[in-house]
């Protein structure tokens, strides 16, 4: 399988709806988002912008620049946000055939970010280890639907 078919897959247009958990960042709660998508430098990186809504309102923003390796199951993740999280090293992935996972280290501790790729849709769970990845909190729950 060519490395960069998940990436191909998650290029696009979305919109979606998201469940939010109370955590040390913010009040748990419903958000909508629009995701949007494309591939670059010959289908070997992706590039996401992310905008959240809260109540009508701009939430949280986010840049992500996906990368496929040359070698088979070779991923990075380098996300950067509007709560200042800056990327000091990528965040290394792996494609199982239907879910996307990365994980993000930090000072602030870890966070795993799953894609599950359905077709014309995709769902995505954020969860937050602060204990080195002994205990997972809830971070956010979200499903989107292709819009173009």
């Amino acid at each position: 399988m060519d490395t960069t078919h998940a990436l191909v897959l998650l290029a696009g247009e979305w919109e979606g709806e998201e469940t939010l958990a109370t955590t040390r960042w913010g009040q748990g709660g419903q958000a909508r988002a629009r995701v949007s998508a494309w591939l670059d430098l010959g289908g070997r990186v992706l590039l996401m912008d992310y905008r959240e809504e809260r109540d009508g309102q701009p939430a949280l923003q986010a840049h992500a620049v996906f990368t496929a390796g040359p070698g088979h199951d070779e991923y990075a993740l380098y996300w950067f946000d509007s709560y200042g999280f800056v990327p000091a090293q990528p965040a290394p992935g792996h494609w199982d055939g239907e879910r996307l996972v990365f994980l993000r280290s930090s000072p602030r501790g870890q966070t795993r970010h799953t894609y599950m790729l359905r077709g014309e849709a995709f769902a995505l769970t954020l969860e937050s280890s602060f204990d080195g990845g002994v205990r997972w909190e809830p971070v956010m729950q979200g499903s989107y639907r292709r819009t173009t």
